[in-house]
């Protein structure tokens, strides 16, 4: 009997990493859930299909709360197969005028957690274990007062490459998924709109020409792509940064 693969997912309690947890259950995999909101944890587990399922809730930026999951991993399945980082946490402002450690939250808490997954997961990977970061086009693309979030995803692709080349000897592949426009909380600004239903998005982006498909794409979509690149059919593929945003950087 061919043993399941076991799958770490952060940020699995709601959008892409939800959508990614609930991808790789369904393909046969125990997953590991690892957010903040255990509520939102708990939904999504008990929409999974039956496996050796792990709930750990938890701040991934945190040493302690690492070193929890880390323990509760080696005694309950003693391998990890699939890291998914897919935690992310956006917050404009200023690089001038906004008090440095607000400036720096996306930045440091994003590195750091996966820094610290990465560390938690590595060891225990088998030869051919999956690192998946989910970066995005915010990586290669700049937009006002998102500097720490943007710095962030370019040093996650570039960590991505680093790590690619350290652990091939392993037989470890790393690469990355920068989404562009995706339906998710993170959509929704501080005053509860979502901008994928603003004017502004409809005349940039469906009326306009700067979004070839026309349409914000959907966790799912992501989450197919975590599925192929911790597959059989992607071997080959190590220290990419796969973009998925219908077309969007594409053009002029």
């Amino acid at each position: 009997m061919e043993m399941r693969r076991k799958s770490l997912i952060t940020g699995a309690s709601s959008g892409i990493g939800r959508a990614s947890a609930i991808r790789l259950a369904k393909d046969g995999c125990d997953v590991c859930l690892v957010a903040r909101r255990e509520g939102r944890l708990r939904e999504v587990l008990e929409g999974l299909p039956a496996g050796d399922h792990i709930l750990c809730p938890g701040d991934y930026s945190d040493g302690p709360a690492v070193e929890l999951m880390a323990r509760t991993l080696r005694e309950r399945w003693g391998r990890v197969d699939v890291l998914v980082n897919c935690a992310g946490v956006s917050e404009a402002a200023e690089v001038v005028d906004s008090p440095l450690e607000q400036w720096r939250r996306p930045f440091d808490t994003m590195i750091a957690g996966a820094v610290r997954m990465t560390r938690l997961a590595a060891p225990l990977m088998p030869e051919g274990g999956r690192i998946i970061h989910i970066t995005s086009i915010h990586g290669e693309r700049a937009e006002l007062r998102s500097s720490a979030y943007a710095m962030a995803k370019a040093a996650l692709n570039q960590f991505c490459r680093c790590l690619a080349l350290e652990l091939a000897p392993r037989g470890i592949l790393v690469n990355a998924i920068a989404p562009g426009f995706v339906n998710t909380n993170m959509s929704v600004r501080p005053d509860g709109v979502n901008e994928l239903e603003t004017e502004w998005f409809r005349a940039n982006y469906i009326a306009g020409h700067h979004l070839p498909l026309k349409r914000a794409g959907r966790p799912e979509e992501i989450a197919g792509v975590v599925a192929f690149l911790a597959g059989p059919d992607s071997t080959y593929i190590t220290g990419q940064v796969i973009t998925v945003d219908g077309g969007l950087t594409i053009t002029f």
